[in-house]
């Protein structure tokens, strides 16, 4: 029994050391977000500064900065909702009714290894010519379109384990297809659903390459205004993280509150597909 309490206090040691280890820079990054110049460039360093710093936040306000975080916000909720939908049509399609043959979803998911900066410049030569440049219908639908793979391949496998049977006795009581996929499907696999929204807002959220070349001024993500607050000369560490603390807060949030359905999500193997 000593040894087995032992073992256990050595585990959540070991446990609580790792989760300190990783957490730190988080704790840090927030820190800085509060501090004056003088405590970042401090030695040794200032664990705690002596007044919370607001003003490295409202002047993000003032300045328009935040608006950042708006546009990111913006492009990468619609996106994901578009892709969720069309994405998990098309992976029924390829589950239920071998759409296109067996190798075509695995062609679909080779088009998410391509690199972005395969592609940057042709499809900012096409941009430009449409007059899509800085502009929300641009980068929705193209960060649509690169995360609609990842989702047909997920949602497929997904889909892939419910069994058919509920579907035909569905269809046998006099359920239409959307009717079977609306009350029989989504609620079957509502935590793969949420599991795989929440990886696609994640990607489109930290995007930055499609950001960086196609947005200027109106619709700039806070990945790209974040590399503003570096110079030549000196770095505005404050409004780099406090920027950056504002960047995280959506994404803690969504996981905060999905995050029972992505731990099942994740859990129910949706990548054999």
């Amino acid at each position: 029994m000593r040894a087995m309490r032992k073992r256990t206090l050595l585990r959540l040691t070991a446990a609580t050391l790792v989760t300190a280890f990783f957490l730190f820079p988080v704790y840090w990054l927030f820190m800085i977000s509060f501090k004056t110049a003088d405590e970042i460039y401090a030695f040794p360093p200032v664990w705690w500064p002596a007044s919370l710093q607001f003003g490295n936040y409202l002047v993000l306000f003032k300045d328009g900065d935040a608006s950042a975080v708006w546009n990111s916000l913006v492009i990468a909720s619609v996106s994901t909702l578009l892709a969720m939908l069309l994405g998990t049509m098309s992976a029924y399609s390829l589950a239920r009714f071998r759409t296109g043959g067996d190798d075509l979803s695995n062609w679909i998911i080779s088009q998410r290894m391509v690199p972005p900066i395969a592609v940057v410049f042709p499809v900012f030569l096409l941009y430009a010519f449409l007059g899509w440049v800085d502009t929300y219908v641009g980068m929705i639908l193209l960060y649509t379109a690169f995360n609609l793979p990842y989702v047909i391949w997920m949602m497929r496998g997904y889909i892939q384990d419910i069994p058919l049977s509920l579907e035909e006795a569905a269809l046998i009581d006099g359920c239409t297809r959307w009717q079977v996929i609306w009350k029989v499907v989504l609620p079957m696999c509502r935590a793969g659903l949420f599991a795989t929204a929440i990886f696609t807002f994640v990607f489109a959220w930290n995007e930055f390459l499609f950001a960086l070349v196609l947005t200027r001024t109106e619709v700039v993500t806070y990945t790209v205004q974040v590399t503003h607050y570096f110079g030549g000369q000196s770095n505005f560490w404050t409004k780099i993280a406090a920027m950056s603390v504002l960047g995280t807060l959506p994404v803690f949030i969504a996981v905060i509150f999905m995050q029972r359905y992505l731990v099942r999500g994740i859990s129910l193997g949706a990548v054999k597909g």
